[in-house]
């Protein structure tokens, strides 16, 4: 039952991707990008489905040949969530997925190549009201970039999206979001900062490449967090070698650990001791496995013994804190009941959601009053 976040989001321009505000006063949006083959469209919309049922706000699809852009067509047509095509090169294909209902183009203007397939492109999205994102990567810098700074560098990831922004601007389109993307949190962090100061569209945060599930989950919150806790950031995409519903999960995780997004059981768990009354990491281990579908906002507390214990589940919605012989159950911040450890986890999960069928239709109830 925390307070909302401390956090001034930088005001920036919104945009509509899809029904899906990015920007503005929306709140942040968390992507991730398929790693099937487009072509394969059943498994591509089962991936996307999956990745909706973890609470994806958006989905990039890669779309490199004409093949690839057909087969978008026939998945956007089996989905609802927002998606983005990205793509390299061909401004043929941009063309093609534009007339097939795509929700966003991430191209980079440079390598698109001559004025007028850029100004094709783009007159293509003013049309059908298609926000484009400008996607820089320290990996992919313009050769002249490289030559000039010697190695990537935040200020060459700047210049190379002012490059890109500049080509927007001349043709009078604004609906685009920018990403200076590095897989070194220091780069990416600076060159972000210096963007945020330049234009007033939003930006999509990322730590490229940040490696497998546990050092990319560490790599990309480092990063992430510095930008997020100063208000830099409009939507996220998590990079991880890994499952990308993984990338989801995690995206949210850092927006709770921030207060600037609700979905889902925010855990509040002790590392355990000698003192735990009942074994902690076994009941965090199940109660998370078991509780993936909830995406009510709930806070609760599940705490070893009596030292911390009471002080934090008296602040979560439900609160376990335990104790000699029975462990103590706090809901509101009230004792609610006792449970022994026979079926600690059943019970447990039990009384979460009940608590969270109560707390969803009080939502309902307020959204509606209003």
């Amino acid at each position: 039952m925390h307070s909302e976040s401390p956090i001034k989001r930088r005001p920036s321009r919104k945009i509509w991707v899809g029904s899906v505000p990015v920007g503005g006063d929306a709140p942040i949006a968390v992507q991730s990008m398929t790693n099937t083959e487009t072509c394969d469209v059943d498994a591509t919309v089962a991936q996307i489905q999956r990745l909706q049922d973890a609470g994806a706000d958006i989905v990039r699809v890669s779309v490199p040949d004409m093949d690839a852009a057909e087969a978008f067509g026939r998945i956007k047509q089996r989905v609802s969530l927002p998606l983005v095509a990205d793509i390299h090169f061909d401004y043929k294909i941009a063309l093609r997925v534009a007339e097939l209902g795509v929700d966003c183009l991430r191209i980079n203007p440079g390598n698109i190549g001559r004025e007028d397939r850029v100004k094709a492109v783009v007159d293509a999205a003013r049309e059908r009201g298609i926000p484009i994102r400008i996607g820089v990567n320290a990996g992919s810098l313009e050769k002249d970039l490289q030559k000039k700074y010697g190695e990537p560098t935040p200020e060459a990831l700047v210049e190379s999206a002012m490059r890109h922004v500049d080509h927007l601007e001349k043709l009078d389109y604004p609906d685009f979001k920018v990403s200076v993307k590095a897989s070194d949190v220091f780069m990416a962090v600076a060159a972000y900062r210096q963007l945020a100061t330049r234009i007033e569209q939003p930006l999509h945060l990322g730590i490229t490449e940040a490696g497998g599930l546990r050092s990319g989950t560490v790599k990309s919150a480092v990063g992430l967090g510095m930008l997020l806790a100063e208000g830099i950031g409009d939507t996220i995409r998590i990079s991880l070698a890994a499952d990308p519903v993984e990338e989801i999960k995690v995206g949210f995780d850092i927006l709770k650990s921030l207060r600037l997004r609700s979905r889902g059981i925010n855990f509040i768990a002790c590392p355990s001791c000698s003192r735990q009354n009942f074994d902690v990491v076994k009941t965090m281990n199940e109660l998370e496995g078991r509780l993936e579908d909830l995406l009510v906002p709930l806070d609760v507390a599940v705490i070893g013994c009596v030292v911390n214990g009471p002080g934090e589940a008296k602040e979560a919605h439900v609160g376990l804190t335990g104790g000699t012989p029975n462990n103590l159950v706090y809901i509101d911040g009230k004792p609610a009941s006792k449970l022994n450890n026979d079926n600690l986890v059943d019970e447990l999960e039990g009384l979460i959601r009940r608590k969270a069928a109560e707390k969803a239709a009080a939502d309902a109830a307020l959204i509606a009053r209003s």
